[in-house]
């Protein structure tokens, strides 16, 4: 049996029914993309680091997990966030918590692999402006510190999200028109989360990264 990938993260990696259509995580793609992998995507809404351990979500994949399997952890929309009970700071508790998961991986022989948060769609007078702040730096330098792969998924949305442009770019996200789809009758204007479109485009940065991470054999 090949190294099962399972996922820890947010709504934006978190996979979703029908009646959400087109509303789609890069998670619930990532399998069509890496056909011949078992993908195990435990992202769910609303969760920062905090949340996802306090509710046991990442106690429940231990008993699931095994030697040689991967373990992504994607983390920093909620965290920033100004709900009390989701919050934590970057160089504080988001650290520490996110040093949890990796501990939980390596405890149990699979592969922590630490992935920034895809960017926010927020354009000002022509240009794409800066989001998360110091959670990227906190990804990145746990990584660093660690010894641990990284897929810096911030870098890699915002390289497509700049390349098509303000106006080409809301394709990517969930900007909808009243009564475009049935479970958003009221539309959508929401620059976080995406839509097929955003979800395949992030998910091919996570797809295109596997291989030379030596999670999955290249194709």
């Amino acid at each position: 049996m090949g190294a099962t990938i399972f996922i820890c993260g947010d709504s934006t990696a978190a996979s979703y029914g029908p009646e959400q259509a087109p509303l789609t995580g890069w998670g619930q793609v990532l399998p069509e993309l890496l056909p011949g992998a078992t993908i195990v995507n435990r992202a769910i809404a609303g969760r920062s680091t905090r949340t996802f351990l306090n509710e046991g979500r990442l106690d429940a994949i231990g008993p699931l997990i095994r030697p040689g399997d991967a373990l992504l952890i994607q983390f920093g929309h909620n965290d920033g966030g100004n709900k009390p009970e989701r919050h934590t700071e970057p160089w504080g508790d988001f650290t520490d918590n996110l040093n949890r998961f990796v501990d939980f991986a390596l405890e149990r022989g699979a592969r922590p692999v630490l992935l920034t948060p895809i960017c926010i769609r927020l354009w000002r007078d022509g240009a794409l402006q800066p989001s998360h702040g110091e959670y990227l730096e906190a990804v990145r330098a746990l990584a660093a510190k660690r010894g641990l792969p990284l897929i810096d998924m911030y870098a890699a949305s915002r390289a497509v999200v700049s390349g098509l442009g303000e106006m080409g770019s809301r394709g990517l996200y969930m900007h909808l028109a009243p009564g475009e789809f049935p479970g958003w009758p009221e539309g959508s204007v929401d620059d976080t989360h995406t839509c097929r479109a955003g979800a395949e485009a992030f998910a091919r940065a996570v797809a295109d990264a596997l291989p030379g991470l030596g999670i999955i054999e290249g194709a």
